[in-house]
């Protein structure tokens, strides 16, 4: 006899439990698809903004939180016991690492935990927080069974479908991005594919949850280690004398068996510093080493020094040092044209700066104000300084970390004496003798 856990009825209504990065732009993906989204977030305030039909992420414009509030497709609430009207439940919650570069699963298991207290017997729940391998299967389904009293694959269903998001890059669309998804069991797949099947036009079924979580992890681990590869190759290039972006730019042209990877100050954002160290520790239990993967991480954590050197150079050319300097950080977020500054290398760049003793400030159009900084706590409260030709004139050099595109680089070469550029985003543009340097 199947249980209900067994009928394959795709759900009407849908919570996402983390309304951050990940979990809005789903939420709202389901919700332009018609189905019925509950999300849900620990965090009052952005529960209220949301359901004000104002967003907190820059990418995302206000009217689309509105136009579905409008349409009675999604709400926002603190409330977990709303959990007991859906029929699917997704996990979009952070996996950062903790202190001592090893992953911290408290945020899902917390997550867990909440949604054990209300899961209801044919229900689905889906893990999107990207993880290693046994996570969905382990820890998430342990603590789901320990407090609901319910098991895995018979009274409820359990999968995990990696996120995909790509914030910044208006070409990167929830709907046109394939869908990874693995189930515990084959009943659990299914039910995980007609969900999905109602917001993203194409699936990818895998064999088990496990697999699901090491394909996202190939993923990052693919870009760490080729951006650690160009980083690498900068520097060498670099005692030679020789432009590795211009190296790129003609090693691009290749119609096969190469893809462009760019340096740059340093990894940033929640992805391609943390999920490599995921594999790594998780291997170490299999008796496993990563050495490759390791050796990428090392070299890209050792850029941000790199950079710092390469300010002191420049500095040094015009009988400066950075002790005493005023250097003006341009960009803060992780990546070009986001607001998102999580794990983002220019916070290593202000530190390294300000040990070194310069008066250190930043720029940033999208984050005009810094938040909590879990491991660079001194510049909470900071704001980013005006974009005026006095202002930005005043600082002895400017450090792009991050080009973003509401920029005017233009005025910024006429009217800074000295750019360390990390980006190339000056490369082309009319600059003074020993006044643009490459890092």
């Amino acid at each position: 006899m199947k249980t209900d856990c067994q009928t394959p009825l795709p759900p009407k209504t849908v919570a996402v439990v983390g309304l951050g990065y990940v979990g809005l732009p789903l939420s709202l993906q389901f919700a332009r698809s018609g189905v019925g989204v509950i999300g849900l977030d620990i965090d009052a305030a952005k529960v209220a903004l949301l359901n004000a039909g104002k967003s907190f992420i820059h990418h995302i414009a206000d009217g689309a939180v509105a136009e579905q509030l409008a349409a009675g497709k999604f709400s926002a609430t603190t409330d977990f016991s709303q959990l007991q009207n859906v029929a699917a439940i997704i996990i979009c919650v952070p996996t950062p690492l903790n202190k001592n570069r090893e992953p911290d699963l408290s945020c899902v298991v917390e997550a867990g935990r909440a949604i054990a207290a209300y899961l209801q017997r044919s229900q689905l729940v889906v893990l999107e927080s990207t993880t290693f391998p046994g996570t969905t299967e382990g820890e998430l389904r342990a603590v789901l069974e320990k407090h609901s009293g319910l098991t895995a694959g018979t009274d409820f269903h359990l999968a995990f479908s990696p996120e995909r998001e790509d914030p910044g890059n208006p070409a990167s669309a929830v709907s046109q991005i394939p869908k990874v998804v693995g189930g515990l069991t084959p009943a659990c797949l299914e039910r995980a594919c007609a969900l999905y099947g109602r917001a993203v036009q194409s699936l990818v079924p895998v064999s088990s949850c496990r697999a699901a979580e090491a394909t996202k992890l190939l993923e990052n681990i693919f870009r760490s280690v080729n951006i650690a590869l160009v980083n690498e190759l900068k520097v060498v290039y670099a005692a030679m004398g020789i432009d590795v972006w211009e190296v790129i730019q003609a090693a691009k042209t290749k119609p096969f068996g190469y893809m462009p990877f760019y340096p740059g100050p340093g990894l940033g954002g929640h992805c391609i510093p943390i999920d490599p160290f995921y594999l790594a520790w998780k291997a170490r239990e299999f008796g496993q080493s990563t050495r490759f993967i390791e050796l990428a991480g090392e070299i890209n954590t050792v850029m941000p020094e790199w950079v710092v050197n390469r300010v002191a150079e420049a500095l040094n050319s015009r009988q400066k040092a950075i002790n005493g300097s005023r250097i003006l950080v341009l960009g803060l977020a992780y990546k070009a044209n986001v607001d998102d500054d999580r794990e983002s290398p220019s916070y290593v760049l202000m530190e390294k700066l300000f040990q070194r003793g310069a008066q250190v400030d930043y720029h940033d159009p999208f984050v005009p104000i810094i938040e909590s900084v879990r491991e660079h706590g001194r510049w909470a409260g900071v704001c980013s300084v005006a974009w005026e030709q006095k202002i930005i004139g005043a600082y002895d050099l400017v450090l792009i970390s991050t080009a973003h595109s509401k920029v005017n680089y233009h005025e910024l070469l006429t009217w800074s004496p000295m750019i360390v550029d990390t980006r190339n985003i000056t490369a082309g543009l009319p600059a003074k003798p020993g006044q643009v340097w490459k890092a």
